[in-house]
């Protein structure tokens, strides 16, 4: 029985799409549907959000690298809000933006089966990624939130900051490829220390300095966990390889640590 269905680079418009969803609403085998590199835009996102309102077994959908606009967007997240099985989406370079990542977030209100969603390069800028963090600080389900090569900025990290400080659930946050700077950076690390379940933050590639590197050291250092020393030294790897941080200064760091 067929449990993976790749159709990538497949020149997969709206209308095949309809098709494939249609197949959705009666398959009880297909656990992957994965998509990429495709021509689908919102109407047949619309589809695919109407054939997985009827099935109960795919957990993993990637439609990344596609033409999703904020139409398609709010079919799917509506969808997702009462699914009860997809456990991965990935949406990345698509067009939702901060639209987009609003209705995402009253998905994450709603939803209890999602653990992973991927929305690289998507426009999604301060307005946005505000939208998903008030929403993750009453998430208990969500584990890894994917969100780098955006247009997320120093505002955008005080709000992820925020729900650093309450929320429970989150293991991963990737920010690569943004435009975070010192004051962002201090934000992130005023929320590190209240947050005790994070064991990776992916900051590569955005605009922070020495100065913002500090503020998460010391964030790292004074991080309420008493029993997470493997996090915090996880974590200040990635912020030394990030901000190209020498071997010695890093090693520096570490100490302060223990």
């Amino acid at each position: 029985k067929l449990t993976t269905l790749n159709l990538y680079n497949y020149q997969i418009t709206d209308v095949r799409a309809q098709d494939l969803a249609n197949e959705l609403r009666y398959n009880t085998t297909l656990t992957t549907l994965n998509l990429y590199n495709n021509q689908i835009g919102d109407v047949g996102a619309q589809h695919l959000a109407d054939g997985l309102r009827h099935n109960t077994t795919i957990i993993t959908l990637s439609l990344c690298v596609n033409e999703i606009g904020v139409v398609g967007t709010q079919y799917l997240a509506e969808t997702l809000r009462h699914n009860m099985t997809l456990t991965t989406l990935v949406l990345a370079r698509n067009k939702i933006g901060d639209i987009g990542a609003q209705y995402f977030a009253e998905t994450l209100r709603h939803n209890t089966t999602l653990t992973t969603l991927r929305l690289e390069k998507n426009k999604i800028g301060d307005i946005g990624v505000g939208h998903l963090a008030d929403a993750l600080q009453d998430n208990t389900i969500l584990t890894g939130l994917y969100i780098s090569c955006n247009e997320i900025g120093d505002v955008g990290a005080q709000y992820l900051a925020e729900a650093l400080r309450h929320n429970t659930a989150l293991t991963i946050l990737n920010l690569q490829y943004n435009q975070i700077g010192d004051v962002g950076a201090q934000h992130l690390a005023d929320g590190l220390q209240h947050n005790t379940a994070l064991g990776a933050l992916e900051l590569q590639y955005n605009q922070i300095g020495d100065v913002g590197a500090q503020y998460l050291a010391d964030g790292l250092q004074h991080n309420s966990s008493e029993d997470n020393a493997d996090n915090k030294q996880y974590l200040l790897f990635i912020y030394c390889t990030a901000l190209g941080i020498s071997d010695s200064d890093c090693m520096n760091s570490k100490m302060a640590l223990k």
